[in-house]
C-alpha cells in the first residue's frame, strides 16, 4: 500500500462547527457536521431513551437509545404522538408495531401507513414505518446530501459517476441524481430496491433514471475492480451485520476494510468518498484512520447529529452515527 500523501490532512469536525448551545468555558466540543435544515422533517424532543419527531404532517414517537437525557417537552405532548411504535417483548425488543393515535391524519391510518415528505426542493420520499421501527428516510444524512451537491460542479466531468453502495430506499440517489449525478444504486434487499424505484416514481423521474442492481458490496466492488469501472463518488452506509442475495455475509468489523481497499481502486482522480454508519462499537477517529490509506486527498470526521427544534431551550443534539469524508483533486469550501 502506497505510503500517504504529504498534502494529505485528517481533522476533526469541531475545528469548523461548534454545536448549538456548545460549552463557552474552553471545554472539549464534539466534532459535529452541520445540519442543514429539512422542510419536512423536525426533532420535536427526545429524551429518556426515545424521540419525538415530525415527517411531513404525522408526528412519530419511537425508541432511541442515545437519547440518555430528560425531555422538555410535556408528556401530554408526547402522548399526542400520531404514530407510538411499542417494541414487541418476544423478539428480543429487535421488532414491533406502530400504535395510531387518535388525531392521527388520514395518511398515518393505511394498513400499513405511507405518506410523501419532500427531501429537497426537487425530490420526494415516500415514509413507511417498519416493524424495525425504521421508516425508510434518515434525515440525519442531510449533511451528506449537502455536501455531496457542493462538491458536483468541481469533480471535472458533465455528469459525474456517483456509486451508492447499501443504498437503501434511494434517498441519497434521488437526490444526487437532482444534482447532476449519474447514479449507480445497489443494495442486497429486494424490498429496498423496489422503495427506491417507488422515490424515484414519487419524484417525476423515470425508473431508468439510475442504474438499480440487486448485488453483495463487497463482491460487486471486486467485480467493478476487474472491469476497470471508476466513479467520482462513493457513498457507503453499512449495517453491522447482513446477509447478500446469495447469502453472502456481511460483518462490519470484518469486511470494511477490505471494502474500503477497494473501492481505492474504482475512485476518479478527482473524487470523494463517504464512510457513515450508526450504532457500530467504533468511532470517528478509526474511520479518519482508515480514510487516511487512500492517496493523495484529505479526510475529516465527526458525528451526525439532529438539532432539537424544542423552544424550551437551547437546542440539543442527539447524535446519528459516524462519519468521514474523503476527498481528493479540488477544493471544497466548507459548509
Amino acid at each position: 500500500m502506497p505510503a500517504r500523501a504529504e498534502s494529505r490532512s485528517v481533522r476533526p469536525r469541531a475545528a469548523l462547527e461548534s454545536p448549538p448551545g456548545g460549552r463557552e468555558d474552553g471545554g472539549v466540543l464534539p466534532a459535529v457536521f452541520p445540519h442543514p435544515r429539512l422542510v419536512d422533517h423536525e426533532l420535536l424532543d427526545s429524551g429518556a431513551g426515545e424521540k419525538l419527531e415530525r415527517f411531513g404532517p404525522v408526528v412519530l414517537r419511537r425508541p432511541d437509545p442515545q437519547a440518555l437525557w430528560r425531555r422538555r417537552l410535556a408528556e401530554r405532548e408526547w402522548q399526542a404522538a400520531h404514530l407510538a411504535f411499542e417494541r414487541d417483548p418476544r423478539s428480543g425488543g429487535q421488532r414491533g408495531r406502530w400504535k395510531v393515535g387518535p388525531s392521527a391524519p388520514s395518511q398515518a391510518q393505511g394498513a400499513p401507513p405511507c405518506w410523501r415528505v419532500r427531501c429537497g426542493e426537487d425530490a420526494v420520499c415516500l415514509v413507511k414505518p417498519t416493524p424495525f421501527k425504521h421508516v425508510g428516510l434518515f434525515p440525519e444524512q442531510a449533511a451528506n446530501w449537502a455536501w455531496i451537491r457542493s462538491a458536483v460542479s468541481r469533480l471535472g466531468a458533465e455528469r459525474p459517476r456517483l456509486l451508492n453502495l447499501f443504498g437503501y430506499t434511494g434517498t441519497a440517489s434521488l437526490l444526487a441524481l437532482r444534482a447532476g449525478y449519474e447514479v449507480t444504486h445497489v443494495d442486497a434487499s429486494k424490498t429496498s430496491l423496489a422503495w427506491a424505484r417507488e422515490n424515484l416514481a414519487a419524484s417525476g423521474l423515470a425508473r431508468d433514471a439510475m442504474r438499480v442492481l440487486l448485488e453483495d458490496a463487497l463482491g460487486f466492488v471486486r467485480r467493478e475492480e476487474r472491469r476497470g469501472a471508476r466513479y467520482h463518488a462513493i457513498l457507503l452506509d453499512p449495517p453491522h451485520h447482513g446477509r447478500g442475495p446469495k447469502g453472502e455475509r456481511w460483518q462490519f468489523e470484518e469486511h470494511l476494510a477490505p471494502l474500503v481497499e477497494g473501492c481505492r481502486a474504482l475512485l476518479e482522480e478527482r473524487s470523494l468518498l463517504i464512510l457513515s454508519t450508526y450504532a457500530i462499537g467504533s468511532s470517528p477517529l478509526a474511520f479518519a484512520n482508515l480514510l487516511a490509506e487512500l492517496p493523495g486527498g484529505r479526510v475529516e470526521a465527526g458525528e451526525l447529529a439532529l438539532p432539537e427544534s424544542s423552544a424550551s431551550g437551547a437546542s440539543r443534539l442527539l447524535p446519528c452515527g459516524f462519519c468521514a469524508r474523503f476527498w481528493r483533486g479540488f477544493e471544497l469550501d466548507q459548509a
